[in-house]
């Protein structure tokens, strides 16, 4: 058996729904059992409302007037009308939470009844898909993943507790696809061991995927998008940028950590660790072969697979000349940013300094308040972090120096290289992220650069 994920981009309108019941449809022979996002930007929509107390009750509105509209031209007849007395059912149930909770008042950021709402988009998507399946002569089957993927409790993002939510899986879908039955499930939301509704987080619906294909021991996990793969840069930003056939785990985690549009390093670990490739694959273009994820892949060239970047960035500087061979120095800095709950993507360090960067720039502030206590700190805010990415480079010489010839003329304010060995990572000024990407991806990727990545 397989797994088959669609994000929101890829069943985010009646066309897209038609697109993944036909993908669906000619991989019956494969045996899947289906994950899906909700609809387009429904999780917007619903993070607008909770955020908004009564005022974004409006948004509940407008959600349901153009779901109406999806769930219209994708189904027909008695299934039409079971799918919008559904849909008017868990919108009500949202509006109630945000009515009655709190008495209208907007929600804080993490709670029961905020993942409560946001998972509704996934019931809802689910429910549709599923439909649809079984009005094109399919014989499918809505799961509520509410009762399959069990948590931590507690909210905002939980840890998936895997042993649960494997004995859930296995109880439950295996004599479905035995029936030849297509399981439809939603991904991203789950319940605590506390009982109460719960999500995956951020990339949640693929760490879904994730997880079942594990419990299930799937042959393959496809996570179906709206690009070709995982890029050789953002195709959104270089035009010439290609997919690429293969990447190992450990490419595939410092590309998505480093900016990489695709997967979310966390989604992808539960299959690989099970030895289940994951395949990304573009649903409007299903007869692409997509980028296949390997655990330990075959050495492959190019050394260089993909130039990834990373927006709004703060870079911070620290000095003071107590760290000169005092020794707890480091961890002094560093239980500054435990407390504030903020996590460093990048440190470089001398006798007397350290500079490192963060993407929470609201939590700024009372870090250099705290940092002042014992040392001189400053902060420059819009920065970006760029990356080019390989296994390869660990035993490639001289990498770094076409990197540096790449970026002749531009400012670079921190390096990074060896800490993982499979990426060379620096800091630019957002102003000039562009040009850098571009040079970059022509040294590593064209044989010429074009006129529009000069340094301007």
């Amino acid at each position: 058996m397989i797994v088959m994920k669609f994000g929101g981009t890829s069943v985010g309108s009646p066309e897209a729904i038609e697109r993944a019941c036909s993908i669906i449809a000619g991989h019956r022979h494969r045996v899947p059992l289906v994950v899906v996002s909700a609809l387009g930007n429904t999780t917007d929509r619903l993070v607008e409302s909770a955020a908004g107390g009564r005022a974004g009750l409006r948004q509940l509105d407008d959600l349901r007037q153009w779901t109406t509209a999806v769930g219209q031209k994708v189904l027909t007849g008695a299934a039409a009308r079971s799918f919008a007395g559904y849909l008017n059912k868990v919108l009500q149930e949202a509006e109630d939470l945000i009515t009655d909770s709190q008495g209208g008042e907007p929600f804080g950021p993490a709670s029961a009844a905020v993942d409560a709402i946001l998972g509704i988009g996934e019931r809802i998507s689910s429910r549709l898909l599923a439909s649809a399946l079984v009005e094109r002569g399919m014989v499918a089957s809505r799961l509520d993943s509410r009762e399959l993927f069990v948590t931590e409790a507690q909210h905002g993002g939980a840890r998936a507790l895997h042993q649960p939510t494997r004995d859930r899986l296995r109880q439950v879908v295996p004599p479905l696809l035995a029936k030849g039955c297509i399981p439809v499930m939603g991904g991203f939301i789950a319940t605590g061991v506390d009982g109460s509704p719960t999500n995956l987080g951020r990339g949640g619906s693929d760490y879904s995927a994730s997880l079942a294909g594990a419990a299930l021991c799937a042959k393959e996990v496809q996570i179906w998008t709206d690009v070709d793969g995982v890029m050789t840069a953002d195709p959104s930003l270089v035009r010439s940028a290609r997919s690429l056939p293969v990447l190992s785990l450990r490419e595939a985690s410092e590309l998505a950590y480093f900016g990489g549009r695709v997967l979310h390093p966390s989604t992808m670990l539960p299959a690989i660790e099970e030895g289940i490739p994951i395949r990304v694959v573009n649903s409007r273009r299903p007869d692409g072969q997509g980028t296949l994820i390997l655990a330990e892949p075959p050495p492959a060239d190019p050394v260089v697979k993909s130039v990834v970047y990373k927006e709004n960035i703060t870079l911070i500087d620290i000095y003071s000349t107590r760290m000169l061979m005092a020794h707890g120095f480091l961890a002094r800095i560093f239980s500054v940013f435990e407390e504030h709950e903020t996590a460093v993507d990048m440190v470089s360090t001398s006798e007397v300094s350290v500079s490192l960067t963060v993407d929470r720039p609201e939590r700024v502030s009372g870090i250099l308040s705290d940092l002042a206590a014992f040392s001189h700190a400053e902060a420059s805010p819009r920065q970006a972090i760029v990356c080019v990415v390989g296994e390869g480079i660990r035993y490639t010489p001289g990498i770094a120096a076409r990197v540096f010839n790449a970026l002749n003329g531009i400012r670079i304010r921190m390096i990074s290289l060896g800490a993982s060995r499979v990426n060379v990572g620096f800091v630019v000024d957002e102003n000039d992220l562009e040009v850098s990407v571009h040079r970059l991806h022509a040294m590593f990727f064209e044989q010429s650069a074009s006129p529009k990545e000069q340094l301007q």
